[in-house]
């Protein structure tokens, strides 16, 4: 075969290829490829690493917020706190210590706290025990003194100038009196924060031998004086006002007491009033009843002693203020009669038309009383008693009658 054909061949070959020789191709191209690029070093996580749901979520968190915790009080409890810079060194370089708090002495890097104050933590705090302790004492020497001062200003026996001494002893003597739970340096406290509210409160002022002297304000003494002492004084200050008003006052009761009298007075008078027309009235009746000897009229004297009482007869101006009203009702007349020889003055019903009504209602309203009625009858039967002896001597004392000209017993 010459060469020509050969290499025709070996081109239809290569044209046509095979399936072997492509793959063998192919991974050898990719191997080559391969060899350029590093392959990573690293897989896939596994599939339980990371949480799953919400419980896992939350206890990944519950065990990281306990680490955090745990972390956190290791190092507080690691840390030392730096020492106190020392009272008395005013240089003290604060980069390697703290200052000294407030009412606080420190020595050797040791915070000791000032008498009346506890320590609390890296700080020292008032002793509420000591306070209430100087106030409740402040407050009672304060009154104290006060009172003195107004037992003066009442005229009364007491001091007004307080010394130094004076106010010191009184404290003690306080002191002594409430010092429960009070140590000796706690009472030297307490002492010391009395007298300083003492001296803040009381006025200061000499005495006349130039030496230092305390007195309570005039204002607070007044205050303390008793209410008897104020109430003296007010009124021997204001003298002419308070008599002016007892004046006043007694005058207006009795312009008012008056006023009351008359119109009880006057009240009463109309209820006897009524029950003199009453009676007039149903003895009136009673006589013009068939066969009945009993006389219209009424004595006023047998009238005033049946309706008043004992007391009620003392007081004459009752009965005139009946009188009155008897002598302005047209349908009563009055005039004098000689009743067993005495000049009497009578009453007598002459309101015919009443009557008349008056025998009606009787006759209509049988059975039934009303107020008064009983006394009425009670009365009516005595005049009719009387009026019988009356008549047999009326002929003997016809000119006696005849000679009466006082209306009025």
């Amino acid at each position: 075969m010459d060469r020509p054909a050969m290499e025709e061949k070996g081109r239809r070959r290569r044209r046509r290829g095979s399936p072997g020789r492509r793959g063998r191709t192919e991974r050898s191209m990719a191997r080559r490829q391969g060899r350029s690029r590093p392959e990573p070093r690293w897989s896939e996580p596994p599939p339980g690493l990371f949480p799953a749901g919400i419980d896992d979520l939350l206890r990944l968190l519950a065990v990281l917020a306990i680490a955090a915790a745990v972390a956190a009080a290791c190092s507080v409890l690691n840390r030392r706190p730096a020492p106190f810079c020392d009272s008395d060194d005013p240089y003290s370089a604060y980069d390697s210590c703290e200052p000294c708090p407030e009412n606080g002495r420190c020595v050797d890097g040791e915070l000791r706290c000032v008498e009346g104050f506890k320590k609390r933590g890296r700080a020292c705090v008032e002793d509420g025990l000591l306070t209430h302790t100087a106030n409740k004492i402040a407050e009672l020497l304060q009154h104290r003194i006060c009172d003195e001062h107004a037992r003066v200003l009442c005229g009364q026996p007491g001091m007004i100038l307080f010394q130094q001494h004076d106010i010191s002893s009184m404290a003690d003597d306080l002191l002594s009196k409430d010092a429960a739970r009070l140590s000796d340096d706690g009472i030297k406290v307490v002492k010391e924060r009395v007298l300083q509210s003492a001296h803040g409160f009381l006025e200061t002022t000499s005495t006349y031998d130039n030496v230092q002297a305390f007195k309570c304000p005039e204002l607070a003494a007044e205050l303390h004086r008793p209410l008897s002492c104020q109430a003296r004084q007010w009124i021997s200050s204001n003298i002419i006002f308070v008599i002016t008003f007892c004046l006043l006052s007694a005058a207006l009761l009795r312009i008012l007491w008056s006023i009351y009298q008359r119109r009880a007075l006057s009240k009463r008078a109309e209820q006897i009033y009524e029950q003199v027309c009453e009676i007039l009235e149903d003895n009136a009746i009673s006589a013009k009843a068939g066969n009945s000897e009993c006389e219209p009229w009424v004595v006023t004297s047998w009238l005033r002693d049946h309706l008043l009482s004992t007391r009620e007869r003392r007081n004459t101006l009752l009965w005139k203020k009946v009188e009155e009203l008897l002598l302005e009702d047209s349908r009563i007349d009055q005039y004098p009669k000689v009743i067993k020889g005495e000049a009497k003055v009578v009453l007598e019903w002459q309101a015919s038309g009443s009557l008349s009504g008056k025998i009606k209602k009787m006759q209509g309203a049988a059975g039934k009383t009303r107020s008064g009625s009983v006394g009425a009858i009670k009365l009516a039967e005595e005049i009719c008693g009387s009026s019988i002896i009356s008549s047999r001597d009326k002929e003997h004392c016809s000119s006696t009658s005849k000679e009466a000209t006082n209306p009025f017993m």
